[in-house]
């Protein structure tokens, strides 16, 4: 979970500045959701060729949610393989975190992610164990879209103002 303290920090900034804080990083990055962000998965299609595609995410219990639609290449990239990138341009840092995503089919997570979307301007509604609204992106299919948690084990941060710097967080 990334609600935990990093287990090891890395300086990777080669100016001198210091190492960035994880409580920076985490809070912004637990503050950021809405229309006006693009997340991008990053994901390893069955021959190794890479795959990235922009999703909607929102914080919800201590991790990232998006949705996807059943048959698009990010959702059959991740059935053979779970481990993933999201990358994000936040307020005063831009993020690349790796680990897991995993789809949620708990109906009642399911109705909860989709209360913050719909909070955050996306009318979306649980359908089970799917999400569903009027309208997704162009590139996502036809609802019901899937539902995925990602489980952050590293993240990279690189600030884009004052006080900068460059830092690896691992996490449990």
């Amino acid at each position: 979970m990334t609600d935990q303290l990093p287990v090891e920090v890395t300086n990777l900034d080669r100016y001198d500045h210091d190492a960035l804080p994880w409580d920076r990083a985490h809070a912004v990055l637990t503050s950021s959701s809405g229309a006006d962000i693009t997340w991008f998965l990053g994901t390893v299609r069955p021959d190794g060729r890479p795959h990235a595609a922009g999703v909607g995410a929102v914080w919800y219990d201590g991790a990232l949610h998006f949705t996807t639609g059943p048959g698009a290449r990010k959702t059959r990239n991740l059935q053979a393989d779970p481990n993933c990138t999201i990358s994000v341009r936040l307020d005063g840092i831009d993020l690349t975190l790796e680990g897991t995503a995993h789809r949620v089919t708990d109906a009642a997570t399911v109705e909860r992610v989709a209360a913050v979307y719909a909070e955050l301007g996306w009318p979306a509604t649980a359908e089970g164990d799917a999400i569903t609204a009027p309208y997704s992106a162009p590139s996502a299919g036809p609802a019901p879209w899937h539902l995925y948690r990602f489980s952050m084990s590293v993240a990279f941060g690189v600030a884009t103002a004052e006080p900068h710097g460059a830092t690896r967080w691992r996490f449990a």
